[in-house]
């Protein structure tokens, strides 16, 4: 059965573009280098109607899918299980943008496209396309929208799911939705765009989008502060909407440990502050006025700041080179904890008023269960998204800590989280890390419905089967 189906896929997308030998590990390993998994093969199809054939041979054959874009998440949710028995279907062959609307603020892009290249092509037609995060040198828009990414622009912004106007899917049964409208209103019945953005592959695959833009702002300023504590960055934050508005349109929170693992793993950046208080706060103010109007919002904000005490020290970028180097810093927070060691992740959403109550409690609870345990607590305060890591004992052995003490964190994190009505995933999915810890902290009603849905949509249960619900 495997070799007539690999026949039909060769026959589909091309002998060289189905993936059976060789170093696979671009696609059976997930970023965190956690979890490795072994693919019957690795298909790259270069259109939707290759990608709805695929789809149609596999279900034919009974073969689960599991659809990959950038491969850089971090829930496991991308990459096939140790069975052999599952295709890999990659799109990063499917990187077009079909088409760019002016005067309806929208472009038209392929699910393959790599996220980076949508921001510049955007920018040089004189636009912002605002999604922003980590990986978007290497992610595509086709995962963010699956995985209804963040990022550092959603308290202007929102979500990968509010910059989607509408999308093309293939079905479980192979068959092709044309939703590319973009259509800002559109009340003609249950909206399907909305089940597919943040299904993770598992209802169907998405294979192009049409994407909101936005007028591109006149000034982009940056400003560093340090603050005495979390209940004090909660305070700017209240500040920064009331001076600035619509135009704060990033607002994140650093904590001190955090950024002492940037200052040690990357020395050749400049750490602002970091040493002064136990966090930092990064805003971006954008204007569409001019830049001395957004700075001297800037310099209102901060004097008041000062006054109220809630800020310790500032910095304010003086141009977009210094922009981008504060930005980096936060950007390399990810990276310099993996150069530490293995840790243990969280991606939670709180309540912004609740935040520091949650992290005094979770962070005691954490230290007297595990004496030294440092905790790498940064994220997207501005829309109440922490991502709330626990890294071992300074002398302790990361892998140990990582298999031994896994399970228990989790269940106290999310605990923690549960009592403070919070989520256990915020912008990273659910894939198949925590799948069962879903089942714990979802309604039973809720998930009853996602059950349903799935059955609905996918009844073979071919679609990335294991993650986000169990059916």
């Amino acid at each position: 059965m495997s070799d007539d189906l690999l026949g039909s896929l060769r026959s589909i997308a091309g002998t060289m573009n189905v993936l059976v030998d060789g170093d696979l590990s671009a696609y059976e390993l997930d970023w965190r280098k956690r979890s490795r998994g072994k693919a019957l093969a690795v298909v790259r199809p270069a259109s939707t109607s290759e990608v709805a054939a695929v789809v149609k041979a596999c279900a034919a054959a009974s073969v689960s899918i599991v659809t990959q874009g950038g491969n850089t998440g971090l829930v496991g949710g991308s990459i096939p299980d140790d069975s052999g028995q599952q295709v890999v279907l990659s799109l990063q062959r499917m990187n077009t943008v079909r088409s760019m609307d002016a005067a309806n603020l929208t472009m038209a892009v392929d699910a393959g496209c790599i996220l980076q290249t949508l921001q510049d092509t955007a920018e040089k037609a004189g636009f912002l396309f605002p999604l922003s995060l980590a990986a978007e040198g290497s992610c595509t828009i086709g995962g963010n929208l699956a995985t209804n990414a963040g990022g550092t622009q959603v308290v202007r912004y929102g979500n990968a799911r509010d910059l989607c106007l509408g999308l093309e899917v293939v079905t479980a049964q192979g068959e092709i939705w044309h939703g590319m409208s973009g259509l800002r209103k559109d009340n003609t019945g249950y909206d399907l765009r909305d089940l597919f953005v943040g299904s993770e592959g598992t209802l169907g695959i998405i294979t192009a989008a049409t994407l909101k833009l936005y007028p591109m702002p006149a000034a982009r300023l940056t400003a560093w502060a340090s603050v005495p504590s979390m209940e004090d960055a909660v305070t700017l934050l209240g500040l920064a909407h009331k001076h600035l508005g619509a135009g704060l349109t990033g607002f994140e929170v650093m904590g001190q440990f955090a950024l002492s693992l940037v200052a040690k793993h990357y020395p050749e950046q400049r750490v602002p502050l970091w040493q002064d208080a136990p966090y930092c706060v990064l805003l971006e103010n954008s204007d569409h006025e001019s830049e001395s109007h957004a700075r001297a919002q800037f310099e209102s904000l901060l004097e008041t700041a000062f006054a109220n005490g809630c800020v310790l020290d500032a910095v304010v970028a003086e141009n977009l080179s210094q922009a981008s180097q504060l930005w980096h810093v936060r950007e390399s927070i990810p990276l310099a904890q993996a150069e530490e060691g293995l840790n243990i992740k969280h991606d939670v959403s709180i309540a912004v008023s609740r935040i520091p109550e949650f992290v005094a409690t979770t962070d005691a609870l954490l230290q007297a269960a595990i004496p030294g345990v440092r905790l790498v607590n940064f994220g997207h305060l501005g829309d109440g998204n922490l991502h709330y890591n626990v890294q071992a004992p300074a002398d302790g052995d990361a892998k140990a800590f990582l298999r031994e003490r896994e399970a228990a964190v989790n269940t106290l994190v999310y605990d923690s989280v549960a009592r403070f009505d919070g989520s256990i995933s915020a912008e990273h999915g659910v894939g198949s890390l925590k799948l069962d810890k879903l089942e714990h902290h979802k309604s039973p009603v809720a998930l009853g419905m996602m059950r349903a849905i799935k059955r609905a949509l996918d009844p073979q249960g071919l679609m990335n089967p294991g993650r986000v619900v169990r059916v």
